[in-house]
């Protein structure tokens, strides 16, 4: 998704990812679209200070899926399967901090 594509759809009410379901982007009081990681609270901008490149790839941002598509699409957090987070093998990855 591009920058536009992002901030297109948190303004439409989508829910949209940056990397795995874990990550949200949404805009804030002031305005600001932020990407934040949900089970620590903790957030960046979407953007580097000019405003104009991702803190991210383009690729790694989804739209989250309708309960009804999720169902029938499997456990998968994006719709190629490849997310940040998920191990070889499917094993769950622990957040920084939490490490063994």
């Amino acid at each position: 998704m591009t920058l536009d594509d992002i901030k297109a759809a948190v303004d439409a009410g989508q829910t949209v990812h940056w990397a795995n379901t874990g990550y949200i982007v949404h805009k804030d009081r002031l305005g600001q679209y932020l990407i934040t990681y949900v089970p620590n609270g903790s957030c960046i901008g979407l953007t580097d200070r000019s405003g104009q490149r991702l803190n991210g790839k383009e690729t790694e941002f989804f739209v989250a899926q309708s309960k009804d598509a999720a169902e029938n699409s499997g456990s998968q957090s994006r719709p190629d399967g490849q997310g940040r987070g998920v191990a070889p093998g499917g094993a769950g990855a622990f957040p920084l901090g939490r490490q063994l």
